[in-house]
């Protein structure tokens, strides 16, 4: 069960802040729901996710994209104004202030849209990818990612002077993840004796197994999402609302006098 179910929503803030003023190493790991108040939409939500409309593994997989580009670009166009547009929102500012503070070290992101190093955030490790550079999958040329979104809002599938499609340094199903930020994820989850979880239903492993290793290691677990997640009653502590508002709301907290 979780150890605080009966506090209300700003009990569990002023409880928040307690448990990041005694962390030693503290650290974040943030999923979808941290970029959707910036107007990007997850995955998963009912009646709003993206893979309620299309098959992910027909889209956004590996295979897939070898054997259909098309389909990968065809399906990302729509969301590419929408991302590129996007501004960090009042959850990646908290982010950036409790690092500033001294109180928060690095940020775990499954997200792809750079949101937190546009706040000002360091250490962020997006060990799903991310969009700012591309790979041609002929010649294994790496580039700016720049104009492949360019070629990609003109309609057209991006190729390398070599003639190969060029796919955007994102991780696919069936992709492994980035060996080197994958493994400094996992070593700052281990000596981490609190985790935020911000804006992740925990669903797609093996970022979501992150938190495993704070709390095999004997470190609290704060979980900040709307809706439930797997790991909900192995929480120390559980705030179901919106991290636009959650996150800032703590951080004001910490800014007062203890």
């Amino acid at each position: 069960m979780c150890a605080f179910r009966e506090l209300d929503n700003q009990s569990r803030i002023q409880e928040a802040a307690r448990l990041f003023r005694e962390a030693r190493y503290a650290v974040a790991l943030t999923g979808a729901g941290i970029s959707v108040p910036s107007g990007i939409p997850d995955f998963r939500s009912p009646g709003s996710g993206l893979w309620e409309k299309y098959d992910p593994m027909e889209v956004a997989s590996l295979g897939s994209f070898l054997a259909h580009p098309e389909r990968f670009y065809d399906w990302i166009r729509p969301l590419l104004s929408v991302t590129r547009a996007a501004q960090p929102n009042p959850a990646h500012v908290a982010l950036t202030h409790l690092q500033e503070m001294g109180l928060l070290n690095e940020i775990i992101t499954q997200n792809i849209d750079g949101l937190h190093e546009a706040a000002g955030s360091r250490d962020v490790l997006a060990v799903h990818g991310h969009t700012r550079t591309a790979t041609c999958v002929q010649c294994g040329q790496k580039m700016s990612a720049e104009p492949v979104w360019e070629a990609v809002e003109r309609g057209e599938v991006p190729h390398c002077a070599c003639g190969g499609v060029l796919k955007p340094d994102v991780v696919l199903f069936g992709e492994l993840l980035p060996h080197d930020v994958m493994e400094r994820a996992q070593r700052a989850a281990a000596r981490a004796d609190l985790m935020l979880v911000a804006g992740s239903s925990l669903e797609v492993v093996p970022a979501a197994d992150l938190p495993l290793l704070t709390l095999a290691g004997g470190g609290r677990l704060i979980i900040v999402n709307k809706g439930p997640t797997q790991l909900d009653h192995r929480a120390t502590l559980k705030i179901e609302g919106d991290v636009a508002e959650v996150l800032p709301a703590i951080v004001g907290v910490l800014r007062q006098p203890a």
